[in-house]
């Protein structure tokens, strides 16, 4: 008999339970997570003001360069992880966990020094102005010296997800999140920290949550705990783990990219506001993109595992199963809106300009959400599996062969509706490939049933 909360569950329990299990916890965090960003937004947006969006919009492409190397790290051990259980090899596992905390106290520390030595001038090239500059730099700067922090805490997150602790997790970042609630409204409205309160209260959320993790992964008691020399770095596992991790990695890097050039856009032909509303657009976007990395999250260490143990019709069903509930999700964003785009501007700011050109944008870069869900599952479906080649080019389809141009060419052509048409333009054009892709190779691996 398998024991609860054991990784043999991936390869006996039901699919759907198993996908219930995990995805429901990394979802709700996930959606926490999302929430706690645009409730942040709005106390800024409310307590600061509408520049305060703009600055804060501004950090985007910095926030998604500290997520690619966090990412690099953890999402990639993590995969790892699962096939290893999935092979038994527990061994190896618990050098993955060790390995894992060195890896992001190197990136995270030389990520710090670098941001902080050229955060100025890095801002400036961003985008930022001489009024959202300020703004931007306060907030940035207590986001980066905590980034070590960020790194090891997302990290373990990752790592309690893939050795059979998807409850766990959920706890870890929703109980982040709630600090995080508690504590923005206090600094930025009763100590009158302005944006720096709100940084400082997402550092003091993840550092207690941090200590948490540590303890927990102290317990001898688990399956995964660390161990005596496990924090030796093993050049296999650190290859292993980055090859895997290389595709969200460059994806994120690539949207760092992708984010300075559409600010850059939008400065040009909007101005200050406009950044503002892509930061707006932003936040109600990734509240449904977050849901589905949720589902990819739920799903990874149960395709993993069984990919590990070759129980392939295992893993075509929860691939499949991820597919259509990550639909569903991106066709209600859709759905939401198209229909009430007003008011979800409006509870951001209530600056009307700022309103009228979420309104127009949020419409336009939603219009073929309910595909994308599906580009976003595939793709972290052969990370899941160890196809390191296949998951780094379907990351770059949409950010680098099919945004990057649209961004060069259409806002030149109409403005800042260019830059909104950019967004689906490539979403559409990614997920056709994504089918592609997938559909060849179900006919051509190891799973012979259809799709």
């Amino acid at each position: 008999m398998v024991q609860k909360g054991s990784p043999l569950a991936l390869g006996n329990e039901s699919v759907w339970i198993l996908l219930m299990q995990y995805a429901i916890p990394s979802v709700i965090a996930m959606t926490a997570m999302s929430l706690y960003n645009i409730t942040d937004s709005i106390f800024i947006g409310h307590g600061v003001g509408a520049l305060a969006i703009s600055g804060l919009a501004i950090t985007f492409p910095l926030m998604n360069l500290s997520a690619a190397f966090g990412t690099l790290v953890g999402v990639g051990a993590s995969a790892l992880m699962s096939l290893r259980l999935g092979q038994r090899d527990y061994t190896t596992a618990n050098k993955i966990l060790g390995n894992v905390l060195v890896l992001n106290l190197i990136f995270g520390s030389a990520y710090t020094f670098a941001i902080l030595l050229f955060l100025d001038k890095i801002l400036l090239f961003f985008g930022a102005s001489s009024e959202t500059l300020p703004y931007a730099r306060d907030f940035m700067t207590i986001i980066t010296l905590g980034n070590v922090i960020t790194h090891m805490y997302f990290g373990l997150n990752a790592l309690m997800r893939a050795t059979g602790n998807p409850k766990r997790s959920m706890y870890a970042t929703i109980i982040s999140v709630i600090i995080n609630v508690i504590l923005a409204p206090v600094f930025i409205f009763g100590f009158k920290w302005g944006i720096r309160g709100a940084a400082l209260a997402t550092v003091i959320a993840q550092t207690l949550m941090l200590i948490w993790q540590l303890s927990y992964f102290r317990n001898k008691h688990n399956y995964i705990h660390y161990e005596k020399g496990s924090f030796r770095l093993q050049r296999k596992i650190v290859t292993d783990s980055m090859s895997i991790g290389l595709a969200p990695f460059l994806m994120n890097s690539a949207g760092s990219i992708i984010i300075i050039i559409i600010n850059q856009n939008l400065i040009r032909h909007g101005g200050d506001l406009a950044v503002g509303a892509y930061g707006v657009i932003n936040r109600v976007a990734s509240l449904f993109a977050m849901v589905v990395f949720g589902l990819t999250q739920g799903m990874q260490p149960i395709a993993g595992y069984n990919f590990g143990a070759k129980q392939f019709d295992r893993v075509n069903k929860v691939m499949k199963l991820t597919v259509l509930l990550a639909t569903g999700v991106m066709s209600a964003g859709f759905l939401i809106s198209e229909i009430f785009p007003h008011a979800v501007a409006a509870a951001f700011t209530t600056d009307e300009e700022l309103v009228n050109i979420v309104v127009p944008g949020l419409r336009i870069v939603m219009i073929f959400f309910p595909i994308v869900g599906f580009q976003m599952v595939a793709s972290t479906f052969f990370q899941s599996i160890g196809m390191a080649g296949k998951a780094i080019f379907m990351s770059l389809t949409r950010q680098v062969l099919f945004l990057l141009p649209c961004l060069l060419i259409l806002p030149s052509i109409f403005g800042v509706r260019g830059v909104w048409y950019s967004m689906p333009a490539a979403d559409l054009l990614a997920s056709i490939i994504a089918a592609y892709l997938l559909v060849s190779q179900y006919r051509r691996s190891y799973v012979k049933q259809q799709i």
